[in-house]
C-alpha cells in the first residue's frame, strides 16, 4: 500500500509517518511539503519527500496519481481569516476533488466543526450535524470542508474517512503553548486566563497519529470519527499545569468576550479562540473505539500533564 500525505510536517504529519513507517502494510510513503525535509534524519525508511503545495492543482493531481491511499492534513489552524481561507478552503478542494482517483481518502477534521452551540447535546456524537460557528473563523471553515467533501465525492467510489480530534497536544505538540505570546508565557505571572469553567477534552498527537493509521487500513467503516482523550478540563487546570494564573469568569463574560473580539479591529486571531470557552463541546467517542479498535494511551489530564513537561523542557514555559 503506498500512502500520500500532504502536511507531513506537521505536529499530527510527524506522529503518522512514524507509525506508518512501523505498519507492515504500507510499503511506501509519499509526503508532500513546500519545504524540503529529510525523512532519513528522522529514522523514516519508508518516506520520501515530494516538493508541492495543495494550492497547486499539478502537484496534487500527480501525489495522488501515486497512491493507494491519501491523507489530507495540511491545514492552518492560528492566522488570520484571510490568510488561512485560501489554503484551508482552496487547497483542501483541490485535495479532496483529486481523491476520486484515489481508493481512500483520510482527512482530518476538528471538534470545531460541530461548532459552539449552547442548543447541542452533550456529549456530541458522530449524528450532530458539523454547523459551526460563523464568530470563530476556524469552526466556521472546518464545518464548510465538511460540505465541500461531500460534495467533490460524490459519487466517487472512494472511501473516506473524516477524523474530528479535539484540541491536540502532548510531547510533540506544543502549539498550545506556542498559541500565547511569548512575553505572556515567559513573564513572572505568565498569562491570566479567563475561566468560565467550561469542560474540554485534550487528545494526545500519538493517539490521533495511531486512529489516522486505522483509518489509512480501511480498519471499520468509512465516516466520522470524533477522537478526544477521556476525562475533562477546564481553563484552571490549564493554567495551573503550565504555571499560569485564572480567574473566575461566568459564561456570559467569555460569550461578552467572544463577541467583542469579533467586532473589533487588529485583535490577534488567536483571540478568535475565546468561542471555544463559551458552550462545552464534549466528544463522545465510542464509535472510534468500536469500529477503528482505537485504544487512546493518554487521557485529557495525561495529554495535559505530558504537554507541561514538555513545553518546560523546550524552555516555552
Amino acid at each position: 500500500m503506498i500512502v500520500a500525505v500532504t502536511g507531513p510536517t506537521g505536529d499530527i504529519g510527524r506522529a503518522l509517518l512514524r507509525r506508518l513507517d512501523a505498519d507492515p502494510q504500507v510499503t511506501k510513503v509519499l509526503g508532500m511539503a513546500r519545504r524540503p525535509f529529510d525523512p532519513a534524519s528522522q529514522g523514516l525508511s519508508k518516506t520520501e519527500y515530494r516538493q508541492g503545495d495543495v494550492l497547486d492543482r499539478k502537484a496534487v493531481d500527480a501525489l495522488a496519481a501515486e497512491a493507494d491511499v491519501l491523507v489530507h492534513l495540511a491545514f492552518i489552524i492560528v492566522g488570520g481569516q484571510a490568510e488561512t481561507r485560501s489554503v484551508n478552503l482552496e487547497g483542501s478542494r483541490n485535495v479532496f476533488e483529486a481523491a476520486r482517483g484515489v481508493g481512500r481518502l483520510v482527512y482530518t477534521s476538528s471538534v470545531a466543526a460541530y461548532g459552539f452551540h449552547a442548543e447541542n447535546p452533550q456529549p456530541l456524537t458522530e449524528d450532530v450535524p458539523a454547523r459551526g460557528s460563523d464568530a470563530h473563523y476556524y469552526s466556521a471553515q472546518k464545518a464548510e470542508l465538511e460540505e465541500t467533501l461531500r460534495e467533490a465525492l460524490d459519487g466517487a467510489d472512494t472511501e473516506t474517512y473524516v477524523l474530528r480530534p479535539c484540541i491536540v497536544a502532548g510531547a510533540d505538540a506544543l502549539a498550545l503553548v506556542e498559541a500565547f505570546p511569548k512575553v505572556l508565557r515567559k513573564a513572572p505571572l505568565g498569562p491570566v486566563l479567563p475561566d468560565p469553567g467550561t469542560p474540554f477534552q485534550l487528545v494526545h498527537t500519538e493517539d490521533v497519529a495511531q486512529a489516522l493509521a486505522a483509518a489509512v487500513r480501511g480498519e471499520g467503516e468509512p465516516g466520522v470519527y470524533n477522537l478526544a482523550g477521556a476525562g475533562t478540563i477546564t481553563a484552571a487546570d490549564l493554567a495551573r499545569a503550565f504555571g499560569w494564573h485564572s480567574v473566575p469568569v461566568p459564561r456570559a463574560g467569555a460569550s461578552l468576550a467572544a463577541r467583542a473580539v469579533r467586532l473589533l479591529p487588529l485583535m490577534p486571531p488567536q483571540a478568535s479562540w475565546l468561542n471555544a470557552l463559551r458552550v462545552p463541546v464534549v466528544m463522545d467517542t465510542t464509535r472510534a473505539r468500536e469500529q477503528l479498535g482505537w485504544e487512546p494511551e493518554h487521557d485529557t489530564k495525561a495529554v495535559l500533564a505530558d504537554t507541561a513537561r514538555s513545553a518546560r523542557d523546550a524552555g516555552l514555559l
